[in-house]
C-alpha cells in the first residue's frame, strides 16, 4: 500500500472512484459504475442509416424516415426486413444510378412491399444526401431513379444548408368515382352524411400512385374516422377545407389510411398530396392562382403535424405541372446489423 505522499493525482482519483457508491442511471432507478463493462456485442455487418422527420421543421413531428446509405449487396428480402425492423411507414435505400439522366437509384420499401413511388421518402432522402454531401451545396436540381422512372427534385438553399425541396410528380390521372357512399362510410368509420354534404365526388386520382380522395365537411368529421381494416381495400385520403378554429394557416386538413398496404394511418403522404391538389383544381375548389400555393396539414390527429406544400400549375382547366414540397429535420444516425 503506497503512503499518502506516494499517491499521485491519478491514484487518488482511482481510489475515489472505487470507493464511491454506484451512481443511478437517470430515470431508471438502476445503479451503475463508471467503469462498468459494456457487454453489447459489436456490430459486424452494420448498415448505416440517417433518420429524418419529414414535412416538418421541428424534430419529433412529421413523418419518420430511415435512409440507408450503405446498401451494396443487400437483397430485396433484406431491405424489406430492415424496413419492418424500423416500424416506419417507409425506408429508403440509396444505390448507384441505373438509368441515364438520374443521379442515384432510390429503392423505397413499406412494411409490406417495395413501393415504386412515395413522397416523403423522396423529400427526406434529398435532405439526407444534401447533409451527406452527395448533393453539393447550392445545387439546384437532383434526379432520383424510382420504380416509376426519373423523378426531379428542385432545391432551395440557405448558405450551405438545404432549406426546402420540391418534388415533381406525374400529371394527374382522374379515374373512377365511387358512388356507394354507404360502403365507403362503413369502411372509413364515418357518417355518410359527412361525405354527401360536401356535394363533391369520391374519386380515385393518381400522380404515380392512385388514392381515393374523400371530401369531408369538417375537421371534426375527418378526425372522427376509425377505418375498418377488413373493409378498407384502397388507399383513402380524407380531406376538408374547413379552417377549424382558424389557428393555423392550412388550406386543407387531411388524413390517410391504407391498412391493406400495411399502413393503418400515415402522418404525411406526399404521393397523395399531388392527387389531392389536382382534385381541388379539377373541381374548382381553388383558383389557378391559389393552386400555386396550397398548404396541407396532415398527421395532426396522430400528434405528428406535417406541413405539405402543394403547387399545381394549370391553364384553361388543364394541369401541366404537379409539385409537392417541404422541409425535413435530421434526428438520428445509426447502424443496423444485417445477417449475411
Amino acid at each position: 500500500m503506497p503512503s499518502m505522499a506516494q499517491l499521485t493525482r491519478r491514484s487518488w482519483l482511482s481510489l475515489a472512484a472505487a470507493a464511491a457508491p454506484a451512481a443511478l442511471v437517470p430515470g431508471t432507478g438502476f445503479a451503475h459504475s463508471a467503469a462498468q463493462a459494456v457487454r453489447r456485442p459489436a456490430v459486424t455487418n452494420g448498415r448505416r442509416y440517417l433518420q429524418y422527420d419529414v414535412f416538418t421543421d421541428k424534430p419529433l413531428a412529421g413523418n419518420q424516415l430511415a435512409v440507408f446509405t450503405e446498401t451494396a449487396g443487400l437483397t430485396a428480402e433484406q431491405m424489406q426486413a430492415m424496413t419492418r425492423e424500423t416500424k416506419f411507414s417507409e425506408c429508403t435505400f440509396v444505390q448507384p444510378a441505373e438509368a441515364a439522366g438520374t443521379d442515384v437509384r432510390l429503392r423505397i420499401f413499406g412494411p409490406a412491399n417495395e413501393m415504386q413511388f412515395a413522397g416523403h421518402p423522396v423529400i427526406g432522402s434529398t435532405f439526407a444526401l444534401a447533409d451527406d454531401g452527395v448533393i453539393k451545396a447550392g445545387q439546384k436540381e437532383f434526379t432520383f431513379g424510382l420504380g416509376i422512372g426519373p423523378t426531379l427534385v428542385e432545391l432551395e438553399w440557405q448558405g450551405d444548408r438545404l432549406q426546402f425541396a420540391w418534388m415533381t410528380q406525374q400529371k394527374p390521372e382522374f379515374r373512377r368515382t365511387l358512388d356507394d357512399m354507404g360502403r365507403i362510410a362503413a369502411a372509413l368509420g364515418v357518417a355518410d352524411g359527412d361525405i354527401r354534404a360536401t356535394g363533391l365526388p369520391v374519386q380515385e386520382v393518381s400522380c404515380g400512385v392512385p388514392f381515393v380522395i374523400v371530401p369531408m365537411v369538417t375537421r371534426e368529421a375527418v378526425d372522427a374516422a376509425v377505418p375498418d381494416a377488413r373493409r378498407l381495400d384502397f388507399e383513402a385520403y380524407l380531406f376538408t377545407m374547413d379552417r377549424g378554429d382558424g389557428s393555423d394557416s392550412a388550406t386543407i386538413y387531411s388524413r390517410m389510411f391504407a391498412p391493406a398496404f400495411g399502413i393503418y394511418e400515415d402522418p404525411a403522404t406526399g404521393s397523395a398530396s399531388g392527387p389531392l391538389g389536382s382534385y381541388l383544381v379539377r373541381h374548382g375548389l381553388v383558383t389557378p392562382e391559389k393552386a400555386q400555393a396550397i398548404l396541407n396539414l396532415q398527421g395532426a390527429k396522430l400528434g405528428r403535424p406535417s406541413w405539405i406544400h402543394i403547387s399545381i400549375t394549370s391553364a384553361n382547366g388543364t394541369i401541366s405541372r404537379v409539385r409537392v414540397g417541404g422541409h425535413s429535420v435530421f434526428v438520428a444516425e445509426g447502424t443496423m446489423e444485417v445477417e449475411g
